[in-house]
């Protein structure tokens, strides 16, 4: 440790890429005959420029990795700031989900559906992933058995077992429905794929949940690209929406030929359909919160996904909906036959 000879070569000053002067510990290197010192030199000198190369490149690592810690390190935007921007404005016009209906080979149907909802992806996610989420979902009757499989804190899979309402013509009962789901919140993504085999031999999909910069107009001539962006440059102040897709294969385990299969795959797009229109029925209400004598409770249940208390306001927001459903049903069944055919 104390050896003077065991000077790193970075402590030799360079001029031409050779070493002007030694240092400490190498005084004898000058009385070393001239043919020998150049071919010292020249090796040392190959020696200072991988050593400055490997530093310059170090010091490139270094930088990437101070802003990688940046960028780590930045703050997470609140979502109660985020819901505070919706109480202060809670201005929206929701419209009826987009919906593409596919028949791959061997399977009843493919269901793409995008649609906008206006409140921030970490409320959307916290309604989809929410336990208790069958007071939102119609057509779910109860959960038969949750259980965690693995917590990573940001991402959870979870083996849902549910039982889930059906209708065909005259006819109802109860579907018993067993999934895995994986559950990330940092993409805010939500994948279900089937566990055990039944009425249905592939049932799998993924929810997707992207934000929106409903204000990003205050931001000109800015174009905000993160939410840190968009928060900074509105003041905190710009509302986040969602836009969402619903991606859903359906394989039964008796494929029925036509026409009971363009019937069983009208039946699944409606249902799939009015799952979505619950999910956004439920966004509406929550973002009305702002009217509501129990505003509290309503902002607790955003981000807890609790229990709702039953009020007035929350009936009337979910009749507006369904009325304007029911206008918007038969331009739907239309849209959906011409796709089927």
């Amino acid at each position: 440790m104390g050896d003077g000879s065991r000077q790193e070569p970075a402590v030799w000053r360079i001029a031409d890429g050779l070493p002007q002067k030694p240092a400490l510990g190498f005084n004898s290197f000058w009385q070393i005959p001239d043919k020998i010192q150049n071919s010292l030199k020249v090796h040392f000198g190959r020696f200072l420029k991988k050593d400055a190369a490997g530093r310059g490149m170090n010091a490139e690592m270094s930088s990437e990795m101070g802003k990688a810690s940046c960028t780590a390190a930045a703050p997470e935007v609140s979502l109660d700031r985020q819901l505070q921007a919706w109480r202060n404005n809670a201005s929206w016009t929701d419209e009826p989900p987009e919906i593409k209906v596919t028949v791959p080979e061997g399977s009843l149907c493919n269901l793409n559906l995008r649609f906008k909802a206006g409140l921030p992806p970490d409320a959307v996610y916290n309604i989809i992933i929410d336990p208790e989420n069958k007071r939102v979902f119609k057509n779910i009757k109860e959960v038969i058995s949750r259980k965690v499989l693995l917590d990573e804190g940001s991402r959870q899979v979870v083996e849902v077992e549910q039982a889930a309402i059906w209708k065909f013509l005259w006819w109802s009962g109860i579907l018993s429905v067993h999934v895995f789901v994986d559950q990330s919140r940092k993409n805010h993504t939500v994948k279900f794929k089937q566990g055990r085999t039944g009425f249905m031999r592939k049932f799998e999909g993924c929810w997707r949940i992207e934000p929106i910069f409903v204000d990003k107009e205050v931001c000109l001539p800015l174009h905000p690209c993160t939410l840190e962006e968009y928060e900074s440059c509105t003041g905190g102040r710009g509302r986040v929406a969602s836009a969402i897709t619903l991606d859903q294969l359906i394989e039964p385990a008796l494929l029925p030929p036509p026409p009971i299969s363009w019937y069983l795959r009208g039946i699944t797009s409606r249902t799939t359909e009015m799952l979505v229109n619950d999910l956004i029925a439920e966004t509406a209400r929550l973002r009305g919160f702002s009217s509501n004598a129990d505003g509290k409770q309503d902002v607790e249940e955003i981000g807890g996904a609790s229990e709702i208390p039953p009020g007035s306001e929350c009936g009337d927001i979910k009749e507006r909906w369904r009325q304007r459903r029911k206008r918007g049903r038969h331009g739907n069944s239309l849209r959906l036959t011409s796709q089927m055919l």
